[in-house]
């Protein structure tokens, strides 16, 4: 094996799990010289391990002293310290002092937010801190997850966090929660084949992704990426790269380079005058410095912080907690708002809607025989539980007796029970229709239009179990469709009138969503954000930025993009121009909110996307973030000159306070 098949498969040229998924299992053991019957020896885990480091997602560390750094690096500053320098030169110390405050005062102000923005990254360290069980050297064993390196065999387990990025060599009805990336809900089926080359994050089944929860079954994989070559990794790692520069820090640091260069000018203009009158050195320059302080605006800090310290107390009384001041300006200009799907415009969770009965079975035939292939309210299916939870079906018997099962797996992707000697089969729709006989054509066609409208469908289909005492795959034959369950994720019941409000405000909304095109197209439809463009993430990579930045305008809906698409969205907009807003809520959102001029999250989001956004809303609902554009919507550029020149006419220096030697 060479060294850069090595680099390709461990994601050193960002290929990594995406890389490994399109090819079979017995490759990329091959790649990654490793044996599913032994795993790495000893020696060779110690060599990776000095090559690719530990496997650590806190690659990204707040650091004090560089964001001082960047704090102290603003011009207006700059200018303030040689104002104060000069004022204490002069005789002046008491205004030194007075300045000296006020710059302290800024840089402490903004060192707060900014370093508390810098922890965003190391949230993510504590989400997946555990052990986990590996074979090497053909012995099993407990290690620590950051000792993990690429070609070690990994067991999941169910409950278990995936320690990294794997390309699943076994897996038995092996179901992995991946909300943590795509922001979807519903567990993803998961088998150690290979996929399509292209497909998109959400749908790497060959693969099990750093940070997301093995919910049902269990299973074997081969490490491919880690630390911040996994694609969890990367989001902290992104976290750590500095956003663009707003629009109002960018007018904020033109206005003070203009000051620093009229100082600068009047200040030499002025020297030189005194000089060639034969004015003293020492006066000529004193002066000169005295002319610098007077036009030094020093409380143009103060006045811009108070200023927006005031409009952040304001929006508090509407629940909308300001992290980031200067964001507050910004907020007043977005123009474009990009909004997660999944638990931002929806309610995050799967509801049972209604029943499709078929072939003269009642609705309550079919639910009740759909209820039967439970586990129970309690059980880990999302689907299971939302029929149970459902008061649609309250009144509908729960208590048949079942005399076999045969569980669900992902290779027959159905559920078969014996009750009241009938075998009911529920599962779906694709297989469970394969093992049915006459299935009318009005079934398929409403299928079909229920796929359409972006619901999810489960079949159910009996037939007489006669004296079968047990079920096997073989008996699932020879069926009836008896009916389809109906289940999405509804619009929370503010979302429209959200939406409406924002639009009202001049503010185009656009979807963002590791779901499917057909799911999010559907949810649009019934906000009323109306017919659009849907791009998806295979669609992203075809484009470069310049062509991205053409067809944004016309997309209401990015679907099945990754948490590097969502960011990648968000900064190719802002290069185009006018302001940017993201509303998100999970970890997937981060890189996102990070990347926008103002980061909208919710107080029930994670750790790690509160701490990336730049505003939270309390109340966790959509309405909110229509109120929030609303309370500075009165376009506030015109109050960022006001502020200036405020702060230049409460300017304490003027040049008659000092020593005049010369023009007068």
């Amino acid at each position: 094996m060479t060294a850069p098949v090595l680099d390709r498969v461990a994601g050193s040229d960002d290929a990594g799990v995406v890389f490994a998924a399109v090819r079979p299992v017995a490759d990329v053991l091959a790649d990654l010289d490793v044996t599913a019957e032994s795993g790495l020896s000893d020696a060779e885990v110690t060599r990776r391990q000095a090559r690719w480091g530990p496997n650590s997602v806190a690659s990204h560390r707040a650091r004090p002293l560089a964001v001082l750094w960047h704090q102290l690096r603003s011009p207006l500053l700059g200018l303030l310290v040689a104002a104060a320098v000069a004022s204490y030169l002069v005789g002046e110390r008491g205004d030194a002092v007075i300045i000296g405050l006020i710059v302290a005062v800024s840089v402490g102000l903004g060192f707060v937010n900014e370093y508390r923005a810098e922890k965003a990254a190391e949230a993510l360290h504590s989400q997946i801190h555990h052990e986990t069980a590996v074979l090497r050297a053909g012995i099993r064993s407990t290690v620590d997850v950051t000792a993990l390196v690429p070609g070690d065999l990994v067991d999941l387990r169910l409950g278990g966090i995936v320690p990294a990025d794997l390309r699943l060599t076994a897996a038995s009805g092996l179901e992995c929660d991946e909300s943590v990336l795509t922001g979807e809900s519903l567990p993803v089926g998961k088998n150690p084949d290979p996929v399509a080359p292209g497909t998109a994050l959400a749908d790497l089944t060959g693969c099990a992704l750093m940070g997301t929860v093995v919910r049902a079954g269990s299973g074997t994989g081969v490490v491919v990426a880690t630390g911040a070559r996994a694609e969890f990794g990367s989001i902290a790692a992104g976290l750590g790269v500095r956003p663009l520069d707003t629009a109002f820090q960018l007018g904020l640091r033109r206005f003070s380079m203009l000051l620093v260069y009229v100082a600068g000018a009047l200040t030499t203009a002025i020297f030189v005058a005194n000089v060639l009158l034969d004015k003293p050195i020492i006066d000529a320059l004193l002066f000169s410095l005295a002319i610098a302080v007077g036009i030094t605006p020093q409380l143009l800090p103060a006045v811009v912080s108070t200023s927006l310290a005031a409009g952040s107390r304001r929006m508090s009384k509407r629940k909308v907690l300001v992290k980031r001041l200067v964001c507050i300006e910004d907020l007043g200009d977005v123009d474009v708002l990009f909004t997660d799907k999944t638990g931002t415009l929806t309610q995050g969770s799967v509801e049972y809607t209604r029943v499709i009965p078929v072939d003269g079975a009642t609705p309550d035939e079919v639910l009740g025989w759909g209820m039967v292939c439970t586990e129970g309210a309690g059980g880990g299916n999302p689907l299971d539980r939302a029929l149970w939870n459902s008061p649609a079906t309250a009144a509908v018997a729960r208590d048949r007796p079942v005399q076999a099962v045969l569980p669900f797996d992902h290779d027959r992707r159905m559920i078969s029970v014996i009750t009241d000697s009938v075998l009911v089969t529920k599962g779906a729709p694709e297989s469970v229709l394969e093992r049915c006989v006459a299935v009318p054509d009005a079934a398929r066609a409403a299928l079909a239009g229920e796929f359409a409208a972006g619901n999810r469908v489960v079949a159910v289909a009996t037939r007489p179990a006669g004296d079968l005492r047990a079920v096997t795959p073989a008996d699932e034959t020879g069926l009836r469709l008896a009916g389809f369950l109906v289940f999405l994720d509804p619009p929370k019941k503010d979302a429209a009138e959200a939406l409406r409000r924002l639009a009202g405000l001049g503010i185009a909304v656009k979807v963002v969503t590791g779901d499917n095109a057909a799911v999010a197209g559907k949810v649009c439809r019934d906000l009323g954000l109306g017919e659009g463009t849907a791009l998806t993430g295979a669609d992203l990579d075809a484009l470069d930025d310049d062509a991205l930045a053409a067809v944004i305008a016309d997309t209401v809906v990015f679907a099945r993009v990754s948490p590097a698409h969502k960011a990648r969205i968000v900064t190719v907009q802002r290069r185009s121009g006018g302001g940017v807003a993201f509303l998100g809520d999970g970890v997937n959102d981060a890189l996102a909110l990070h990347a926008a001029d103002v980061g909208i999250s919710v107080d029930s989001a994670t750790d790690v996307a509160k701490d990336a956004a730049d505003v939270i809303l309390c109340p966790n609902s959509p309405a909110a973030s229509a109120c929030t554009p609303g309370c500075v919507r009165r376009k506030s550029r015109p109050a960022t000159a006001s502020t200036a020149k405020s702060s230049m006419l409460a300017s304490r220096q003027s040049p008659q306070d000092a020593p005049t030697p010369g023009l007068s």
